[in-house]
């Protein structure tokens, strides 16, 4: 997900958060499953998925869900990784259905490191704070509250809702839910289309909404390994050839390298409306830059912002590096982890060649395992996107709204991969610096939440009818 510094918040003693402090009945019903979900570690190695999973599982079976209409999955080598999928079925069997995706696990937190326990929901000055109350417990409680509310209600859709709550989005290593599913049971999640997070909102400092965004595609995250080896020596007699420094002019040269700049469909209409919006210096550059994706001049003036730098092009950043074997000898090994981010329709192929041009004969690139599909963007479908915005102008008046191509990534690219078009749903407004995902002391309104629940129930409705 995706920057200003924090907003203070009102001095309050920080205290867990009572079920009481809801208005409405159903509100409480949804706090107590959040509180839940949030307070279940799902750090990858440290908790468990398959807990939370088992969790969704039986609230759903308590609302009348038959055990026909779950499916849990987990594979031997990853049993606290698991997930679950349910199934409202609809009344017409032509239409296809819609999937509700979401992620169980969590960014790793330590206690030492946050003012509060992170995995101990507290409120605090109009907020929730704990690991995941954003990334992406949010959206998975909403998900999973709609399911348990539809079948309590008696709502009958014509489409087909299903919901996928899965493990290891957080990882590159770890058991993934929705690249199995994918890969293994691609019936069981077949869907027209999917909603997911990525989209959201934006509120200016004082808590007051500026836009809406709904992600319509995004990059593929990618890993390389540059690596420099030498035969090394003792230090007191160096060489001209050295592992450090050669892996270093490598890393160098990848940061002064700047991949083209391209648009798709959704990146041209974001920026198009930016600059309408934006004018001025940078309105002006990035008109010109639509014109003309080579115009350097333009380029520089737009990629001061670094997110709107990000969302022009491939980028690739040195991440990790080791090196040497003892303080006084020459380093024999010497290696960089290079992250980057692949625009859409660019292979991993392409980018592990531009890699290997700018590192040099001397310093081997290897793409790393997993390799990702390549991304593909989804279409800026009016059926889709008409009733996001029909929906937020009952729920949201006169807040405008952005099509966006996430410049990090999310599970929607295994789906995608497999031809399901994958939207990151708007509604959930965040603060100016995106609330600490990922980062320390996550937090959410407790209005934005409340807020995005209201919804994105309303939205998903709209389209199961």
């Amino acid at each position: 997900m995706r920057k200003v510094g924090l907003i203070a918040a009102a001095v309050m003693a920080a205290v867990p958060v009572a079920a009481g402090a809801q208005a409405r009945a159903d509100e409480k019903a949804f706090f107590d499953l959040y509180k839940e979900m949030v307070e279940t570690n799902t750090v990858a190695k440290v908790g468990s998925c398959t807990k939370a999973a088992a969790q969704v599982g039986a609230r759903l079976k308590a609302a009348g869900y038959a055990d026909g209409d779950i499916t849990y999955f987990s594979v031997p080598e990853h049993p606290q990784d698991g997930g679950i999928v349910a199934v409202l079925k609809g009344t017409d069997a032509g239409v296809k259905p819609m999937l509700l995706l979401g992620h169980l696990d969590v960014v790793e937190a330590k206690r030492a490191d946050w003012q509060r326990d992170p995995f101990t929901l507290v409120e605090e000055g109009g907020y929730y704070y704990a690991r995941g109350t954003v990334d992406d417990k949010a959206m998975s409680a909403i998900w999973a509250d709609a399911m348990v509310r539809f079948k309590q209600q008696g709502y009958r859709p014509k489409r087909t809702i299903k919901l996928a709550l899965t493990c290891g989005e957080e990882t590159t290593w770890a058991f993934n839910g929705a690249q199995w599913l994918a890969q293994n049971k691609p019936d069981l999640i077949a869907a027209e289309f999917a909603l997911n997070e990525g989209g959201g909102g934006l509120l200016d400092a004082k808590g007051r909404r500026q836009l809406l965004s709904v992600q319509v595609g995004e990059k593929a995250a990618q890993n390389y390994t540059l690596l420099a080896t030498n035969p090394g020596g003792h230090s007191s007699a160096p060489t001209p050839e050295n592992a450090i420094y050669e892996l270093a002019d490598a890393i160098k040269a990848v940061q002064g390298y700047e991949f083209p700049v391209k648009f798709t469909d959704t990146t041209r209409a974001f920026f198009a409306a930016n600059a309408r919006m934006r004018g001025g210096e940078l309105g002006g550059a990035i008109t010109r830059l639509l014109a003309d994706p080579q115009d350097k001049a333009a380029d520089a003036i737009v990629s001061r912002d670094k997110v709107m730098h990000s969302t022009l092009r491939t980028t690739c950043v040195a991440t990790l590096v080791e090196a040497g074997h003892a303080e006084n000898a020459l380093p024999q090994r010497a290696t960089a982890n290079v992250n980057c981010r692949i625009f859409p329709g660019e292979t991993v192929d392409t980018t592990l060649a531009t890699l290997k041009e700018l590192a040099g004969p001397k310093v081997t690139v290897t793409a790393n395992q997993p390799i990702r599909p390549i991304a593909v963007p989804p279409a800026l479908d009016p059926k889709i996107i008409g009733p996001m915005e029909a929906v937020a102008k009952k729920h949201f008046p006169g807040v405008p709204m952005l099509p966006t191509m996430s410049t990090g990534a999310t599970d929607g690219i295994f789906l995608e991969a497999i031809g399901i078009p994958v939207y990151g749903a708007p509604g959930t407004f965040l603060d100016p610096d995106f609330n600490g995902i990922h980062g320390l002391n996550e937090r959410i309104r407790v209005s934005s939440l409340y807020g995005a629940r209201d919804y994105l129930f309303d939205l998903v409705k709209a389209y199961a009818g």
